[in-house]
């Protein structure tokens, strides 16, 4: 299903890069979500995606019809039901994902002063902007340099 770049998304970061037999189950529980997913009995125009192995997307096309809160718990709850089924964390807002070379790597925000006087992060590390809103910008606002994150205000002096 395309989807309109104004699309509002919830970005959910694994904790591990997934296999691909648990990318075939979530994509699969994503499609039969995301088909009958409504707000007040208004079926949203709706994906769910998963990229780089690790990051679960749902969009929503505000414009058609606007997620309620009940929708979003709705959402919520399958997401919570993916991390028993799989034995994953899709809530530790306190990892952090960002790019080593080619590959995606996660850190404890409590370890980045660490990595910084280590030199694995520095000011030009892409880190992924999970707090993102539109579809949209998971091309041009998602992978982003550390200073230009919320976490250059932690950069020592």
């Amino acid at each position: 299903m395309e989807i309109c770049e104004n699309s509002r998304i919830w970005i959910y970061q694994s904790d591990r890069e997934l296999t691909e037999q648990e990318l075939r189950t979530i994509q699969s529980h994503l499609d039969e979500f995301t088909a009958s997913w409504a707000a007040h009995g208004n079926s949203l125009h709706a994906k769910g995606e998963i990229r780089f192995q690790r990051f679960i997307i749902m969009a929503v096309d505000e414009q058609k019809t606007g997620a309620s809160g009940c929708s979003i718990d709705k959402s919520v709850a399958l997401m919570q039901q993916l991390e028993i089924q799989l034995g994953i964390q899709l809530f530790d807002r306190m990892q952090i994902a960002y790019r080593d070379e080619a590959a995606i790597k996660t850190f404890r925000k409590a370890d980045f002063n660490m990595l910084i006087e280590k030199g694995i992060l520095n000011e030009h590390t892409v880190i992924f902007n999970n707090l993102i809103q539109r579809y949209g910008e998971l091309d041009t606002a998602w992978e982003i340099p550390l200073k230009e994150s919320w976490l250059n205000r932690l950069m020592p002096a």
